[in-house]
């Protein structure tokens, strides 16, 4: 079988399984790893080796930089305190605690021990993102959960070559050597990062041709990546940090039928990779466990010491910091629902494996690098245990804590939302009517088509179910009808963007309801 027919079959059966887990509600990367295993162990199948320049170059880029870019300014200075302490103070207590424990109870010497707890001590927003979908969790939970994925990966890294420069050199490095490695890693990557959104932002608002759009879009996180680690920085965080700038901005960068035509080209190059890079994290586990032969027979059992090291440490930094926040806001009596879910959600998944397979081969002096095998199966087993235990249980845990969103509440967040929207637009069509700016036959279409959506989002929020909407005047094509409608969308647009603004609306429902108006805009013609 040659490599191209098994990538081939290998995108087949992976879009098959996570085909399978939506049909199913179940979370796909669980099953993709599930699956990836079963695949694996069957004799007539080849082993799969991927190197960590496929993962680090192809792969993460667009899988980070479209995690990146759901991530909200307006939701992250709200919660970064505790994003900062998750991602610094947790990252170096769970690698100091998988390093102490990994040299006790594991062949690994200290510095190899150190490198698998620097491996492992972030969660990963591939991972965190992916499972984090199907839940309605509240969006200030959601934002630390998916923010702490995003930022911890600097701390981890930094971590990572510093452990992994003590296992080649055989020696040790000065705090003040792993501090510059720290502010060039991160410092130097969410520069490069930010540069590159600055660029990308100024050509996009020169832009009204989606190929080229689409092109960029899907160009901008590999260079970001490809620049930083030119200079020796983190790409990993400029292409986070290129995300995160240009997702907040996404809505005034691009008009409606560029934006849906990204969306739909993102969305289909995401699936795929995610779909992919799970399935073959349980596709190299088998052939892994064969390389380490008999030196590591009790590497299920360390696996599994290691994973509940890294929940125990996680919940010790949790709860107490929830605590924390809970009395600093003057809350009522301390609830353990949060700091369950907080604790439940720290899943890895490929940041870990893509950082074990970069390990150097050899030493220094040449000779092979002692351990490196055992690193690697009990990284992937890690990743593996994380993402089928807490990816099929974290449902129940959100379900069991009762901090999930009720749909009814969403469904009235969103229908107030429209009622806004479509308040705005009708004052902003009586003001045109008023100026006689409009023909008056379509200035009594458009709002019969606002008071109709008034009423369907009233309807709506008061829970009385699904309200006749009238229809649009599908037989109107004249040009002032579409030049009116687009310009209430713009109207309605700015209205979104400022409840937004205000905090009485979340991202989410930002992102569903812009879409909307998009497909809106697109419908109405040229």
């Amino acid at each position: 079988m040659s490599d191209l027919t098994a990538v081939l079959l290998l995108v087949v059966l992976a879009t098959a399984v996570a085909t399978g887990a939506r049909h199913w509600r179940i979370p796909a990367p669980s099953l993709l790893v599930i699956a990836g295993i079963g695949v694996g162990l069957l004799p007539w199948v080849m082993d799969f080796r991927v190197s960590p320049q496929v993962i680090n170059l192809v792969v993460l880029p667009p899988l980070l930089y479209a995690s990146a870019e759901e991530i909200s300014w307006s939701e992250l200075r709200r919660v970064w305190r505790p994003v900062t302490v998750l991602a610094f103070g947790l990252v170096l207590a769970s690698a100091a605690a998988v390093g102490a424990v990994a040299a006790a109870i594991t062949p690994l010497s200290g510095a190899m021990a150190l490198v698998l707890g620097a491996v492992l001590a972030s969660t990963d927003p591939v991972a965190v993102t992916a499972l984090g979908r199907r839940l309605a969790l509240p969006p200030r939970i959601q934002m630390m959960v998916q923010a702490e994925s995003l930022f911890n990966d600097a701390t981890s890294l930094v971590l990572f070559k510093v452990a992994v420069g003590m296992a080649v050199a055989g020696g040790a490095l000065s705090g003040g050597t792993a501090a510059a490695e720290f502010v060039v890693l991160g410092g130097g990557g969410a520069l490069v990062g930010a540069a590159v959104a600055g660029v990308v932002a100024l050509i996009r608002r020169r832009t009204e041709d989606p190929v080229l759009e689409t092109v960029i879009a899907l160009v901008t996180p590999y260079a970001a990546y490809v620049l930083a680690e030119d200079v020796h920085a983190s790409g990993v965080t400029a292409v986070v940090v290129a995300g995160v700038v240009l997702g907040g901005q996404s809505h005034r960068l691009t008009n409606a039928p560029i934006r849906l035509q990204v969306h739909a080209v993102y969305d289909t190059v995401v699936f795929l990779l995610e779909s992919v890079v799970f399935a073959l994290i349980g596709l190299e586990l088998p052939s892994l466990i064969h390389d380490l032969g008999s030196q590591g027979r009790m590497w299920p059992l360390q696996a599994l010491a290691v994973a509940g090291v890294l929940l125990t440490v996680r919940m010790l930094w949790v709860f107490p910091l929830s605590a924390a926040m809970q009395r600093r806001r003057g809350e009522g009596p301390i609830s353990w629902r949060v700091p369950a879910v907080l604790s439940w959600a720290g899943t890895r998944g490929v940041l870990p494996l893509a950082a074990a397979l970069s390990i150097p081969l050899t030493a220094d002096d040449g000779s092979p690098l002692p351990q490196r095998e055992l690193v690697l199966v009990l990284t992937t087993a890690v990743v593996v245990f994380t993402l089928v235990l807490q990816g099929f249980t974290l449902a129940p845990v959100v379900r069991r804590s009762g901090i999930a969103l009720e749909p009814a509440s969403t469904v009235r967040e969103e229908a107030n939302a429209q009622d806004s929207l479509a308040r705005a637009g009708l004052t902003h069509l009586e003001q045109l009517a008023d100026l006689e700016a409009a023909p008056e036959v379509v200035v009594d279409q458009l709002r019969r088509v606002l008071q109709a959506r008034i009423d369907h989002a009233q309807a709506r929020a008061n829970g009385a179910g699904e309200a006749d909407k009238a229809a649009d005047p599908a037989d109107s094509t004249a040009t002032a009808y579409r030049a009116m409608r687009r310009a209430l969308i713009e109207v309605e647009s700015a209205e979104l963007q400022r409840l937004y603004d205000e905090h009485r609306i979340s991202d989410t429902t930002r992102r569903r309801i812009q879409r909307a108006l998009d497909q809106e805009d697109v419908g109405l013609g040229k």
